[in-house]
C-alpha cells in the first residue's frame, strides 16, 4: 500500500514537474516570439518608409517631367498663336493696301466712263454727219451713173453670183482630181496591205507525170502482148501512158489532172505488186478511183476549212477537191481560188464591206474549172450554174459571172472586189508564167534607173521590189549629199516606173580601212 501511495505521489510530483517545465519553455517561447515580432515589425516599417521615399521620389520625378513637358508645349503653343497673329497682322495690313488700290481704281473708272460717255456722245454725233455725207455721196453718184441704188445692188449680185460659179466651177474641178489622186493612192494602199497579208505558193503543174521504175523491163510487162495490158490501162483510166526510150521512167499524159493522178497512182500500184494483166488492171484503177473520191472530199474540205467558208455540199467540196489538180496558165486552180478567197476577204475588210459574202464568192468564182473539160460553156457561166444549183443568191451569181470584164456588169461593191482580188491573184509576181517575166523587168529596169545617177556604184532591188539598197562611192558622195540622192531617185522612180505600193530608197555610204598585219 506504501509503495502504491510512493508511486502515485511520485508520479504526481513527475506531472507537476512537468507541467511546470512546460510553462517556463512556452514563457520563454512566446518571449523570443515576441522579440522576433518586433524584429519583423522594425524591419517591416523601415522597407516600408524606404520604400515609400523611393514612390515619392519616383512621383516627383515624374510629376518634374510632366511638367517640363507641359510647359514645353505651352511654350510651343503660345509661339504658334503670336505666328497666326503676326501672319493675320501682315493680311490685315495687305488687305487695307488693295482696299486702298480698289478704290483707287474705282475712281480711275468712273472718270474714265464720264470721259467716255463725253466721247460716245461725240462719236455719235459725227456719224450721224457721216450718214448726212454719205446719203448725198450716194444721190450724186446715182446722177452721175445714171441708175438707182437698187438697180447697181442687183448688177453687183449678178456679177457676184458669176464669179461664185467660176471659183465653184474651179474649186469642184480641183477637188474632183484631189479626189481620184486620193482614191487612186487609197486604193493601191488597199491592195498593197491585202496582198502583204496573203502569201501562197504557186506549183506550175504540166499535162504530164512521170512515174519512175527499177529497169527497163518492167516496161515490156506493162506493154504485155500485142499491147493489151497497155491498151486496158489506158481505156480503164482515160489518159495516154507513153512508154519509150526514156530510162527508167513512164510518161502518163492527159489534161485531166485527176485522171492523170489516179493513172499515176494505180501504175505505182501495179508496178509494185507485180500482177499485170487487164483484170487486175481494173481492178486496181477502180480502187484508186474510189481512194481518190475520198481523196479530193477530204481535199475539198479542208480547202474550205482553211478558206474559213463553212461548206456542207457534198458536190461543191468535190469539185473544190479537184481543182487541186486543175491549172490555168501554170497556176494550180485551188491555190489561186484560197488565195483569191482571202484577198477578197481582207480587201472587204479594209473597205468596211460584207467579208463572208466576198469570200464565199471568191470560193465559187472558179469552180466550174474544175468540170470545164465535160460540160459545154465558159468557166465562170458554169461556176454561176453550179452555185445556182446549190441555192446561193443572185448576188453571189452575179458576183461569179462579173469577176471577167465584158460577161457582165456587177451589180454591188462585193462583186468589184472579187473582181480584183482575181485579177491581183493572176497578175502578182510568180503566180504566173508570163507575169514572171514582166517582174523581173520591172526590176531590172529600177535598179538601171538607179545605177544612172552620179557616185552609185552598185544598186540591189530586194523584197519582191518594195526596197532597192543602193551603194555610193564615198569620195563622190558625203554624208549630206545621200539624202539629196536618195530624194532624187525616189523622185525619178516615181516618173519612170509603174509598181504597186511604195518602194523604199536605202542609200548606204561606207569607208572601208584595211591592213595587213605581217
Amino acid at each position: 500500500m506504501k509503495n502504491i501511495i510512493v508511486l502515485v505521489i511520485t508520479a504526481f510530483a513527475a506531472s507537476a514537474a512537468g507541467y511546470i517545465l512546460r510553462l517556463i519553455y512556452a514563457r520563454l517561447n512566446l518571449k523570443s516570439a515576441e522579440q522576433t515580432s518586433k524584429k519583423i515589425m522594425e524591419e517591416a516599417r523601415m522597407i516600408s518608409e524606404t520604400k515609400s521615399k523611393e514612390i515619392l521620389l519616383d512621383a516627383s520625378l515624374v510629376v518634374d517631367r510632366e511638367r517640363k513637358e507641359f510647359e514645353h508645349k505651352i511654350k510651343e503653343r503660345r509661339q504658334s498663336i503670336q505666328n497666326m497673329e503676326n501672319r493675320l497682322n501682315q493680311r490685315e495690313e495687305n488687305l487695307y493696301r488693295k482696299m486702298d488700290t480698289v478704290d483707287k481704281k474705282e475712281k480711275d473708272l468712273s472718270k474714265r466712263e464720264k470721259d467716255f460717255s463725253s466721247k460716245e456722245h461725240l462719236v455719235s454725233v459725227k456719224f450721224s454727219e457721216i450718214d448726212k455725207i454719205k446719203e448725198e455721196q450716194k444721190k450724186i453718184l446715182e446722177k452721175i451713173s445714171g441708175i438707182t441704188r437698187e438697180e447697181a445692188k442687183k448688177i453687183l449680185i449678178d456679177e457676184m453670183k458669176e464669179d461664185a460659179k467660176q471659183s465653184a466651177a474651179v474649186l469642184l474641178q480641183r477637188l474632183e482630181q484631189e479626189t481620184r489622186e486620193n482614191a487612186d493612192k487609197k486604193s493601191k494602199e488597199i491592195l498593197s496591205i491585202a496582198i502583204q497579208r496573203v502569201a501562197v505558193d504557186h506549183t506550175s503543174d504540166i499535162t504530164t507525170s512521170t512515174v519512175q521504175i527499177s529497169n527497163d523491163e518492167i516496161k515490156g510487162r506493162i506493154i504485155g502482148r500485142e499491147g493489151r495490158n497497155i491498151k486496158a490501162f489506158e481505156q480503164a483510166t482515160g489518159v495516154d501512158l507513153i512508154v519509150d526510150d526514156t530510162p527508167e521512167a513512164i510518161t502518163v499524159s492527159a489534161f485531166d489532172g485527176v485522171r492523170r493522178q489516179v493513172a499515176k497512182i494505180a501504175l505505182e500500184k501495179l508496178i509494185a505488186d507485180g500482177r499485170i494483166h487487164p483484170a487486175r488492171i481494173e481492178e486496181v484503177v477502180e480502187k484508186v478511183k474510189k481512194d481518190m473520191e475520198q481523196h479530193l472530199k477530204e481535199t475539198g474540205e479542208q480547202a474550205a476549212i482553211e478558206a474559213g467558208i463553212p461548206c456542207s455540199n457534198l458536190e461543191i467540196i468535190k469539185l473544190l477537191g479537184k481543182l487541186k489538180y486543175r491549172t490555168s496558165y501554170g497556176q494550180n486552180q485551188l491555190q489561186h481560188t484560197l488565195e483569191v478567197t482571202w484577198l477578197a476577204g481582207a480587201i472587204a475588210g479594209e473597205l468596211g464591206l460584207d467579208v463572208m459574202f466576198c469570200k464565199k464568192a471568191a470560193l465559187l468564182h472558179d469552180i466550174g474549172k474544175a468540170v470545164d473539160h465535160e460540160v459545154e460553156g465558159t468557166h465562170h457561166q458554169i461556176s454561176a450554174d453550179i452555185a445556182k444549183k446549190s441555192g446561193e443568191s443572185p448576188k453571189i451569181v452575179n458576183a461569179i459571172l462579173a469577176h471577167h470584164e465584158g460577161f457582165e456588169v456587177p451589180s454591188s461593191p462585193e462583186a468589184f472586189v472579187v473582181a480584183t482580188a482575181d485579177a491581183i491573184s493572176a497578175a502578182r509576181p510568180g503566180a504566173r508564167k508570163e507575169s514572171v517575166e514582166r517582174y523581173l523587168k520591172r526590176l531590172e529596169k529600177l535598179e538601171k534607173v538607179v545605177k544612172e545617177f552620179r557616185g552609185v556604184s552598185m544598186a540591189y532591188a530586194m523584197q519582191a521590189g518594195r526596197e532597192v539598197r543602193i551603194l555610193v562611192e564615198p569620195e563622190k558622195i558625203d554624208d549630206n549629199q545621200t539624202q539629196i540622192l536618195a530624194r532624187d531617185i525616189a523622185k525619178k522612180v516615181e516618173q519612170e516606173l509603174e509598181y504597186p505600193g511604195q518602194i523604199k530608197i536605202t542609200v548606204v555610204r561606207e569607208t572601208r580601212v584595211q591592213e595587213i598585219a605581217k
